[in-house]
Order: C-alpha cells, then structure tokens, then sequence
C-alpha cells in the first residue's frame, strides 16, 4: 500500500465521513458524566482526579487483557438509573455523529447494564433502544444496535436477551454478538441460541481471533454462521482458516488501538492489518471501546494512513466495506453505500 502523498492534519480525518459497526456503549462513557454520576449518586470519592486512570488507559501502565478488562470493573458501577442509562446512550450517539460518523452500530450488554440497579433486562434494553432512537433524530445519524453476551454468562441469560433482542428487532435491534474469554469459553453452549437468533430475523457478529486462536474464527464462522468477525487479528496465523474467511468475504471489525492498549499486539506496527488486507480479506476500521482507549474513529484513520501505510484508495475501500458490510435492510445499506462514495467522491480527490 502505498501511504497518503503527504501527512495530513487531524482535522482532515475528522471532515471524512466514517462508519463504525464495533463500539461498545459501556466503554463509551464521558469522564464528566461520570464524575456528575458519582456525586449525586452516593460515590463522591470516585468523583476525584484518580477516577481517569481508574477507566481510561494511561501511557505508564501495563497494556495487558487483565488491566484493559479492569476499566470495565470500575464502569459498570456507574449504570445505576434509568436515567444515567439513558444518558449515557445518548451521549455515545452524539459523540459519533460529531465525529461525522453517518452510520453506527452501538453494542452493548444488557446484563452489564442491568446489574448495578438490579434492573430487569427487559426494562434495561428498553433504555437503550428509546435513548438510541431519540439520539439518532436528534443527531442525523443513522443507529442500529446489538445485543452483546458474555460467554462466562449462563446460557439461561443469553436465552433471555436473544429473545428479548428478537422482540425489538422493529426497534433498531438488528444483531446479536457473543464476546468475552473465548480462550476459556467455547462457543458450543450458544450455538443453538444464536442459530434460533439469526432464524428469528438478527444478524451474528462474533468475537473471534481477538485473545483466542485462529480456530475460534473459524468455529464462529462454520458453528455460530457469523456474519462478521469482531477483531479476529488471530487469523492470520491459520492459512486454512484465511482462506475460509476470505472465501465467504467475512468482514472484520478490526480495532487497532483496542488490539495495542490491550496486549494483543506488541506494538502498532506489529498489527496484522496490513497482512490481513494484502491476504484479501474484507476488512473494517474501528474504536472498540473510544472512552477507555481515549480516541475517536478519525484517530484510527489517521493511524491507518499515517502510520500503517493506507492510501486513499486503501482506505476509502475500508470505509465503503464498513458500509458494504451493515446490518442494514438491502436497500437501506445501498443508500448508505451510495452516501459514503459520493462524500468521499468528493474528499479524497
């Protein structure tokens, strides 16, 4: 790939139009939400200068899975009401749609979400999906969200939110994902919910390949029929299970900066991105978690193009599969093709 003619600004990353399918709601909260959070909320003493490192990644420590999962810990004692789940939503869809994101799909996890309150997950993902719908008119921006689960969580549990995920499909759910330990937890517990899932009508997107071998994509392919791949940076290290990828053009929701700040790879420039684009496979760009990591998607393209040798053409080709790639009705998705080409049409010339 040859790199951008010359370095550019931040602010031409920020004028291109983006489309992002793997940001999690729970590592997209604002760190002034959460310090107003803790004060009216009984928590005063998180409310202090120490409640950053607590849940944003810092340069001085350790860029392990333990420290990057910890963060989450902390967060998730913040969903304690009706109405800071709601915020919170909303506020995720706004700082998108300001980073000139024209499409999103918000994940997030309803057990997470519910367990601070002690909230039903019927009531929890209600929150989500009337904050979300409100926060898209509001903002312009195109939203559709999944229901993740945890593969440590009882299979009782992603019963429930498969269901209830399935009742709101009318309501701007559209997918269903599985994440977690995939090193401890195999995927065979969920097969039968997530097959009765995307038979209902939902959409299966996997973590795979992210912690896991390369095998877990390809059992989350050929087990759990997924659709597209979260992170799935493993797989190059199975020429049997790239080619099965590539022949079934899996896109990957691939999160550079997530993958580096969380020990999966050494450093950027030991990210298979490239490898895996110059092996054919259909790749994505995308934050993960853009509060714990402290970026937005315009900082993960301009890591692509100035530090990972993406040219123009590179990357309008990733920011079209993105769109190519949503879990969109047919003719909804070719608008939302048709919108991003014409956009970049017009910018990266």
């Amino acid at each position: 790939m040859n790199t951008l003619s010359s370095p550019h600004p931040p602010e031409f990353y920020q004028t291109l139009p983006k489309v992002e399918l793997h940001r999690h709601l729970e590592g997209s909260l604002r760190i002034p939400t959460m310090m107003e959070v803790a004060r009216s909320h009984g928590m005063a003493h998180k409310a202090t200068a120490f409640l950053r490192p607590l849940v944003q990644i810092q340069a001085d420590e350790p860029l392990t899975f333990d420290n990057f999962l910890s963060k989450f810990g902390i967060l998730r004692e913040f969903f304690l009401s009706p109405e800071v789940i709601t915020r919170i939503t909303r506020e995720a869809i706004l700082d998108a749609a300001a980073d000139r994101v024209r499409y999103l799909e918000l994940r997030f996890t309803p057990v997470a979400l519910s367990k601070a309150g002690g909230y039903p997950l019927a009531e929890v993902m209600d929150w989500v999906v009337d904050a979300s719908q409100k926060a898209s008119s509001e903002s312009g921006m195109l939203t559709r969200l999944i229901a993740s689960i945890n593969r440590h969580e009882s299979t009782t549990l992603a019963t429930q939110v498969a269901l209830l995920s399935v009742e709101r499909r009318n309501k701007g759910i559209v997918g269903l994902d599985l994440a977690g330990n995939e090193a401890k937890f195999p995927v065979t517990p969920f097969i039968g919910i997530f097959k009765a899932a995307q038979q209902a009508g939902l959409h299966i997107t996997i973590h795979a390949g992210e912690w896991g071998v390369a095998e877990h994509v390809a059992s989350a392919i050929t087990q759990l029929n997924a659709e597209r791949i979260g992170h799935g940076v493993r797989v190059m290290e199975d020429p049997r299970v790239v080619a099965l990828a590539r022949e079934r053009a899996i896109p990957f929701e691939v999160c550079v900066t997530s993958n580096y700040q969380s020990g999966v790879v050494s450093s950027i420039s030991a990210h298979p991105l490239p490898e895996m684009m110059a092996a054919g496979l259909n790749v994505t760009l995308n934050t993960d978690d853009p509060s714990i990591s402290r970026i937005t998607l315009s900082d993960e393209y301009r890591m692509a193009c100035e530090e990972m040798g993406f040219s123009q053409p590179t990357l309008h080709g990733c920011l079209l599969a993105a769109a190519e790639a949503a879990f969109l009705q047919t003719a909804d998705r070719q608008k939302l093709v048709n919108k991003i080409h014409q956009e970049l049409s017009t910018l990266l010339t």
